[in-house]
């Protein structure tokens, strides 16, 4: 005999293996099943002789429920079934919501399935492994600005996030302003995955990027992924890590670069006029970053193209040393990008000549550090942190015709001739310069300008500290 209850089934997105047995089990008990016609064909053959199939038509959902409510009050067994998971913008809630309406004592169980955005992430190979959240771009019952605050929470909060009703025909919009919204908040290589009707016949898959992706490409059938910081694509696979390799990530200096990749990324939200040229922001952004210090926007003057130029010598072999005016300097540049890009770093302040030097001619051991080094390196990159006499050294050498660096970073520190010594900087038109204005400057800082032009081929992604 029928047991009266509403048993409310996802019967997963779209195939018959992927409906759970539970599922199966409870359409194969029901009296009546109730849903969109559609999704009749996929449970057809589990049906118990004389069971009755009621079609309610899309966007029906109220009538639905009352007829699962009127014909279980018979006496019956009723399947009320969504695709999906019925939980998730399915029949659950509102039949749940009906019952205490009605102020009904009928039973109500809800059977779990496999919902589109789990198959969508099953095909694009594992996108969804750490912390997700589900947003639907639908308004018809969600004000838009209430949809746009979730949207910039979850871009905020770098959650990967699944898009259920990214575009209709009347709803054309939505989706760009979610694009622009986390092209806001996230890298804009961040990968993107199109599944377009998962588990049915004409099922489609694409992976793109944030900001590759073309809204003109996803229709109402499309369930949308957008990664977290950490997604990658590999062999073809979406994955975002869980973290299981952290300790051997360690090893290779990737939690430092997530580390530094987000600071960058809130470094950026923070300045006050974001839009310049890629190469001063790059090298502003290491320098905010080493000192916390965001009159770095006022001060740190980057010649036009100095930083891609500087680069292409390094990268070429062009540029083969960095000279710099103490060892502290030369402790800050990073090794890894060094012997990435077949360069050295040098400072003469140690070389037993530099005392001598220094006594018999009366200048500063920075400024007989300088002397040696142009002797042997006359077109070498020359970054300062400390001594403003070796900047001015080097300006001397530079008019006499004896030096003719490649570049010059100019950031010596302290009360005394510094400003003086970036003003007589400024001159050589010639050269590429990166200069901090005024009394600041520091080691620190030289030595993270250095790096910022030996890895400015990862600018473009603000992907910085590959070799941290």
């Amino acid at each position: 005999m029928s047991e009266p209850k509403i048993i409310v089934a996802g019967i997963g997105p779209g195939s018959a293996g992927d409906i759970t047995g539970a599922v199966l089990d409870a359409i194969g008990r029901a009296d009546v099943v109730i849903g969109y016609k559609y999704y009749f064909q996929f449970i057809e053959s589990y049906l118990k002789p004389g069971a009755e199939c009621i079609d309610t038509g899309m966007k029906k959902e109220r009538e639905r429920a009352m007829q699962a409510f009127e014909q279980a009050e018979q006496g019956k067994t009723v399947c009320i079934i969504s695709s999906g998971d019925a939980g998730i913008y399915g029949m659950a809630p509102l039949i749940l919501e009906m019952k205490k309406e009605r102020a009904s004592d009928m039973e109500i169980e809800v059977l779990p399935g496999i919902s589109a955005f789990q198959k969508a992430a099953s095909l694009l190979g594992a996108p969804i492994g750490h912390d997700l959240c589900l947003i639907s771009l639908s308004d018809l019952m969600t004000p838009w600005e209430k949809i746009e605050a979730r949207i910039t929470a979850a871009a905020i909060g770098d959650f990967v996030t699944a898009v259920y009703n990214p575009r209709s025909h009347g709803r054309y919009w939505q989706l760009y302003r979610l694009q622009e919204i986390f092209l806001k908040h996230r890298s804009p290589d961040t990968p993107v995955g199109l599944v377009r009707q998962g588990g049915r016949e004409d099922q489609s898959m694409s992976i793109t990027t944030i900001s590759a992706l073309d809204p003109e490409q996803v229709d109402m059938f499309t369930v949308v992924i957008i990664g977290n910081s950490q997604s990658y694509v590999d062999g073809g696979k979406f994955i975002t890590p869980r973290g299981y390799y952290r300790e051997d990530a360690a090893g290779s200096g990737r939690i430092g670069q997530e580390i530094m990749t987000e600071s960058f990324r809130t470094i950026e939200k923070m300045l006050r006029k974001p839009e310049m040229p890629l190469g001063r922001k790059w090298a502003l952004l290491h320098a905010i970053h080493t000192t916390a210090d965001f009159d770095m926007e006022n001060i740190l003057h980057v010649d036009d193209n100095a930083m891609e130029t500087l680069y292409e010598g390094c990268a070429s072999g062009r540029i083969k040393t960095i000279i710099t005016d103490v060892t502290m300097v030369t402790a800050g540049v990073r090794k890894g990008a060094l012997a990435r890009l077949g360069a050295e770093v040098k400072c003469y302040l140690s070389d037993p000549r530099v005392a001598e030097m220094s006594a018999t001619e009366g200048i500063t051991r920075t400024q007989a550090g300088i002397r040696l080094a142009v002797e042997e390196h006359p077109d070498a990159l020359f970054a300062f942190g400390n001594a403003p006499t070796a900047l001015m050294e080097l300006c001397s050498l530079i008019r006499l015709g004896k030096a003719r660096p490649a570049g010059i970073i100019a950031a010596p520190v302290g009360f005394v001739h510094v400003r003086e010594s970036k003003h007589m900087v400024k001159p050589f038109k010639d050269i590429p310069k990166i200069i901090v204005e005024g009394r600041k400057g520091g080691s620190n800082l030289a030595a993270t300008l250095c790096n910022a032009i030996l890895t400015f081929d990862d600018a473009a992604s603000l992907k910085p500290g590959r070799d941290v």
